[in-house]
């Protein structure tokens, strides 16, 4: 398993959680994953055997956010 912490701009509620959290944690490969929206950070444990991390960049850029 591989941990990253991701900057994310434009979360700013619970429905921005749930979008992030219900869309990333889908994707198969992931385990955790986890946003704090005081830090703009969303944390990722994933297998990258089985999800790389730009598609989990992607899945987080679908949903509206900006990933720095």
């Amino acid at each position: 398993m591989e941990k990253v912490t991701l900057n994310v701009q434009g979360m700013s509620c619970n429905h921005c959680v749930k979008a992030v959290e219900g869309s990333v944690g889908t994707l198969d490969g992931v385990n955790t994953v986890k946003v704090n929206l005081k830090d703009a950070t969303v944390a990722v444990e994933f297998n990258p055997e089985k999800v790389s991390l730009d598609k989990i960049k992607d899945t987080i850029d679908d949903q509206g956010y900006d990933v720095k």
